[in-house]
């Protein structure tokens, strides 16, 4: 169905046209004084100019072409020459009922293309950090948001599992474990099935094995010489990183779990290793890649660059590649395989250099073609109150699991504080409230921006919070539960007309949940929903505190009601479920 805002244009255009004015001056957007009016046109002033006629005297001839249209209650000109509207109370309650009987609240599906995108980024070997929750949360919101818009959606976790830090794991490995069989050259059995250590123990192997490197410069030779024969193929060494990949993606896979974050696709750097020979020799045949102080580039700058775009590096002057490297044939793969028609890159804001020479590289090597959209969410960092990047009360970075688990434990506290719960229950509401708290908390900034993760205030029952909207829901649940259990028949019913200001400002603000989606997939925001979802609470919460909606007597009154209200319980469920994360039953 059509959005509300689009319908009123629609009138008010035609309008236009019947006066004897241009049509496109008849666009309607939601009015910035909503103490004077629902809607505003503010097209008569810019007309003004083209047919030498006063503001005025434009807006009210549109307004006797308009006539007695039924969707305003009121319309009327205000100097110097808007043009306010209020919705017919009929007219709206009807657009909300087409709304609740339509799939999807009537929201109209895009034709459907192939979409990826590009989130995560973890290193194996290394346990998940704060670092890495924009990324994931952002990317996996953006990847519902594209998909509840109609198109196919492929995410992928794209996984740093190549070069040094392989061959670090494996000599430090070779030290500690000599007597295993995977660096014994001359063993030709069966490695064995279990991997010969934990996640515990490789977490600690890979940042030992690290500072070592930056101490003992033999122990860094020994370690490149092990990520070389590891990369020629050499079978022990090839063994252990499929024990390294398994046990790492393992302990991934039940982190990101916990954040309700999946990814269609878990492929890391290796998977493009073969690619790359071949697209170097291309790229040098074809004459885009030059050397440049023995490195091999590809000039990427243009004449309207306002700012100094260094060329790409493809290989250092070692013959080593890059992580631009790995990127182009990642690219280059991605389009053989999937054919996308966009690919969506959601990391940190501080490589947006890297992909403008990976973006351009790509299409001035033919990997990418102009049809095929490039699009790059660079996001700010996650700070502390003291404005510098979140740690630990020690100073150290926040393991991701370890941040989860604090503020699920905040909420229990204060869900078992307030009630007498079973405490199972209480711990997996918890596990549900405390997500809304970081998703919610990170999600209604712009990504772009920088902002403070407050753990006290994101995990508030009260303000512009996630556990504030699940309190809503969950409201809104508690009234349908007490209206069922008074034996009222479960039957679909209607949405009256709203009878007094706050029914009519809660249905205003449902009405505007097609153009939120249309918007925050067009601008890939989420921060959009989340505005949405804030204000459609207040406004349900408003409308609740005024009104007595199971102890009313009139039958027909109560069933609009409820029926009002499951389409509120239903509009923020789809939006909270875009952003990540649902609703318990009870708080």
């Amino acid at each position: 169905m059509k959005k509300i805002s689009d319908m009123i244009s629609n009138e008010i255009m035609t309008a236009f046209e019947a006066a004897g004015y241009r049509r496109d001056y008849g666009r309607v957007t939601v009015s910035n004084r909503p103490d004077l009016c629902e809607f505003q046109c503010n097209g008569a002033m810019a007309a003004a100019k083209e047919y030498k006629c006063a503001p005025a005297k434009i807006a009210q001839d549109v307004l006797l072409s308009l006539g007695d249209n039924k969707l305003f209650s009121k319309k009327e000109v205000v100097n110097p020459g808007f043009i306010n509207l209020n919705l017919a109370n009929d007219f709206l309650s009807s657009y909300l009922n087409e709304m609740k009987d339509s799939c999807d609240l009537g929201f109209e599906k895009q034709p459907q293309a192939t979409i990826m995108i590009d989130y995560g980024g973890p290193n194996v070997a290394k346990p998940l950090h704060v670092g890495h929750l924009r990324s994931a949360i952002i990317g996996e919101s953006i990847k519902r948001i594209a998909r509840f818009t109609g198109h196919k959606v492929i995410g992928d976790i794209h996984l740093g599992d190549w070069g040094l830090q392989m061959g670090l794991i494996i000599h430090e490995l070779s030290i500690r474990k000599p007597e295993l069989p995977y660096f014994d050259e001359s063993f030709k059995g069966e490695y064995p099935k279990d991997a010969p250590f934990t996640i515990s123990e490789l977490e600690e192997i890979y940042p030992c094995a690290s500072g070592k490197s930056k101490e003992d410069e033999a122990y860094k030779e020994a370690a490149m010489t092990a990520t070389k024969e590891l990369q020629a193929g050499r079978p022990g060494y090839r063994a252990l990183w499929n024990h390294i990949l398994n046990v790492s993606v393992s302990d991934l896979k039940k982190n990101y779990e916990k954040l309700n974050v999946s990814f269609e696709l878990w492929n890391g750097e290796s998977d493009v290793q073969d690619i790359i020979p071949g697209m170097v020799e291309e790229f040098k045949s074809s004459g885009i890649a030059h050397e440049s102080d023995g490195a091999l580039v590809i000039d990427v700058k243009e004449n309207d660059d306002t700012k100094e775009i260094p060329p790409c590096i493809i290989l250092k002057s070692d013959g080593a590649s890059l992580y631009a490297t790995t990127d182009l044939a990642t690219l280059k793969d991605r389009m053989k395989n999937y054919d996308p028609a966009r690919i969506i890159y959601v990391v940190d804001k501080r490589q947006d250099m890297h992909f403008v020479q990976v973006f351009r590289s790509s299409r001035k090597a033919g990997i990418v073609p102009s049809s095929t959209d490039l699009t790059f969410i660079g996001f700010g960092t996650m700070n502390g109150k003291d404005g510098k990047p979140f740690k630990t009360r020690e100073g150290g970075v926040m393991r991701l699991e370890s941040l989860l688990n604090e503020i699920e434990e905040e909420m229990f506290n204060k869900i078992v504080s307030n009630h007498t719960v079973d405490e199972a229950e209480a711990r997996q509401t918890a596990r549900m409230v405390a997500l809304s708290a970081i998703k919610y908390g990170d999600l209604s900034n712009q990504a772009s921006k920088d902002y403070v993760f407050d753990v006290e205030r994101f995990t508030s029952f009260e303000g512009n919070t996630g556990p504030y909207i699940l309190y809503t829901i969950v409201r809104i649940k508690s009234i349908l539960a007490k209206y069922k259990e008074a034996g009222k028949r479960d039957v679909a019913g209607s949405i009256n007309p709203p009878a007094n200001e706050v029914e009519k400002a809660l249905m205003l603000e449902l009405s505007k949940f097609n153009a939120v989606m249309e918007g925050a997939y067009e601008e890939l925001a989420p921060h959009k929903i989340c505005s949405y979802i804030y204000d459609l609470s207040n406004a349900f919460n408003r409308f609740y505190h005024e009104t007595k909606i199971i102890s009313e007597e009139d039958a027909a009154k109560q069933s609009g009601w409820i029926q009002l209200l499951r389409l509120t319980q239903k509009a923020l469920e789809i939006s909270i479920d875009l952003l990540g994360f649902s609703a318990p039953d009870r708080m």
